[in-house]
């Protein structure tokens, strides 16, 4: 079979329609200012949350369903017994989260190149960038058993802001590529609000179901009175990741890995982490005080973000999608010569 260094240029699949652009009906409304302001701020909401379902929808589905795989194992150990259920709970929590935040880091740096280059319209670069892409490689018990119902539970809705991370990254990826800074930062505030009124009603209704709630992992009262105590720290944990994940999708769509990279290590392993031993071991607060460590580094990483992002200059960031884009576009060559 011949071949040239040409032919690895062209698609793996042909296409006989390009895909649909980016809508640029978000931007018009904002920008036009014969209409009163809550008009357009009503007519951009409808717009942007048509657009943001469409998209954390489908994510958020998936995220829970692959999440309820290993919950159920945990949910049935735990009607085995407690330390069944300390078990699987350690070892699923241990294996998941860090090859997903491995994976997660890998795939981010895809994430802004590909939703900046699909709003520009750029559609040829897409494969280029997935096939550099290095994500394409293979990657006390019955004390602790509170700490983890809980955070099972926490893991399962943290899913729900992980799909709404996925949205805000393509979101704000888009209307970069396609040089829209009022739909960008529009879309910002519409993705963060939703997000954060879902964990806002899902942390009344932990509360509200805080002594009954750890009867779907075990039968032991024990076991159910402690979680209730938990509880008021799980509800402040499912409202800031109804934030914090969603801002980190849009740092990702921005193309702001490095300095999300930056916040995460300061805020969890010099402040939360140091803070959680010392309340929890040194004061004797157990759980609880490990658990309102966390929470400190977690809060001051919302801090950061949100701060971050209101001062975000949305135009200047149209002009850095431009010129990143341009840079890779430069670098069009076959990954394979003869």
């Amino acid at each position: 079979m011949e071949s040239n260094s040409g032919d690895l240029h062209e698609p793996i699949v042909q296409s006989q329609s390009q895909p649909e652009p980016v809508s640029s009906a978000l931007e018009d409304v904002l920008s036009n200012t014969e209409l009163p302001y809550f008009s357009r701020m009503w007519s951009g909401m409808v717009i942007e949350l048509h657009t943001l379902f469409w998209l954390a929808g489908p994510a958020v589905i998936v995220y829970l369903v692959n999440n309820v795989i290993s919950m159920s194992t945990q949910i049935f150990c735990g009607h085995i017994s407690n330390l069944a259920l300390a078990a699987a709970s350690l070892g699923n929590t241990g294996i998941q989260v860090f090859a997903y935040g491995v994976m997660l880091g890998m795939g981010s740096a895809v994430e802004t190149l590909c939703g900046q280059a699909y709003g520009a319209h750029k559609y040829e670069m897409l494969g280029i960038y997935v096939q550099r892409s290095p994500s394409n490689n293979p990657l006390h018990f019955l004390e602790a058993n509170p700490a983890l119902a809980s955070m099972t539970i926490s893991g399962w809705v943290y899913m729900i802001a992980v799909g709404f991370n996925a949205a805000a990254s393509v979101r704000v990826g888009n209307e970069l590529g396609a040089g829209h800074p009022k739909s960008a930062a529009f879309a910002v505030v519409i993705v963060t609000s939703t997000s954060f009124i879902i964990a806002f009603l899902l942390a009344i209704l932990t509360l509200l179901l805080r002594h009954v709630i750890s009867y779907a992992f075990t039968d032991g009262t024990t076991v159910a009175e402690a979680v209730s105590d938990l509880c008021p720290y799980l509800a402040v944990t499912l409202m800031l990741n109804g934030i914090q994940p969603v801002l980190s999708g849009v740092a990702v769509g921005c193309g702001w890995q490095a300095f999300v990279a930056y916040v995460n290590v300061g805020c969890y392993y010099i402040i939360g982490i140091p803070l959680g031993v010392l309340l929890g071991f040194y004061f004797d607060l157990g759980a609880q005080g490990i658990w309102s460590g966390m929470l400190g580094g977690t809060f001051i990483q919302t801090l950061i973000l949100t701060w971050v992002t209101y001062r975000t200059d949305w135009t200047k960031e149209v002009e850095k999608a431009k010129n990143r884009l341009d840079v890779w576009e430069d670098m069009k060559e076959p990954l394979l010569t003869n």
